[in-house]
Order: C-alpha cells, then sequence, then structure tokens
C-alpha cells in the first residue's frame, strides 16, 4: 500500500489561512487538522462525535468547518480539530465534497464519475 500526500490550503472564518500537507487517507471519513493549523486560521469547535481509529480504539473530536483549496479545486468542508501529534488527513467526505477519487493504482486524486441516481 501507497502513502500519498497533497499540498494544500485552510481558510478559515476570519479569513487567516494555513498551506497544510494533507495524508490522503481514504478510510478516513472526515478531513482532520493539526492543532497548530486550525488554531492559527480561528477554527472553534461546533459539535463533537466519536470515531474509531484502526487498531479500534475509540476517541472523542471536536469538529468545525473550514474552507479548503487543493490543486484540484476547493470547497467548504467540515473538519477533525485534532489534538497534540494528531497529522493532518484529508477524508473521503471532503473528497466527496470536491468530486475527487483516489485511484488506488497510481495514488493520485482524479475526478470521480459523478451520479444522479
Amino acid at each position: 500500500m501507497g502513502v500519498t500526500y497533497v499540498e494544500g490550503e485552510v481558510k478559515g472564518p476570519g479569513g487567516k489561512k494555513a498551506a497544510v500537507r494533507f495524508l490522503v487517507d481514504s478510510g478516513a471519513s472526515y478531513s482532520l487538522l493539526a492543532e497548530e493549523d486550525w488554531q492559527a486560521i480561528g477554527l472553534e469547535r461546533k459539535r463533537s462525535a466519536r470515531f474509531t481509529l484502526a487498531d479500534g480504539t475509540q476517541v472523542e473530536r471536536a469538529i468545525s468547518e473550514c474552507h479548503i483549496t487543493l490543486p484540484q479545486g476547493d470547497a467548504h468542508t467540515p473538519v477533525v480539530l485534532g489534538e497534540q501529534d494528531d497529522e493532518p488527513l484529508l477524508g473521503v467526505v471532503t473528497l466527496e465534497i470536491l468530486g475527487l477519487v483516489l485511484n488506488p493504482f497510481n495514488r493520485t486524486l482524479q475526478p470521480m464519475r459523478m451520479l444522479l441516481a
């Protein structure tokens, strides 16, 4: 299994921006911002949710929203507010909002086939 990163920019409600290097994680539902990044752009907790990690551990994390820009496009997306030592992740919800899918063969982001069914 390969690892794919993508460079992006996130913007908070006050217009503050931060450059972020995301690990593309097709197994993660939501994207996650590192603590220093979401604090730098002024995000605040809107709600929280319980998540199950790959090892089965359950954690509760705060969720907010931000504007994200990737080379393939930009959109408004929910994000998990990471805690100490959490790394930025680009999850499936953000990918779908942007109309993107991870190609597992060449580990690139590509436009998804959109359906209206």
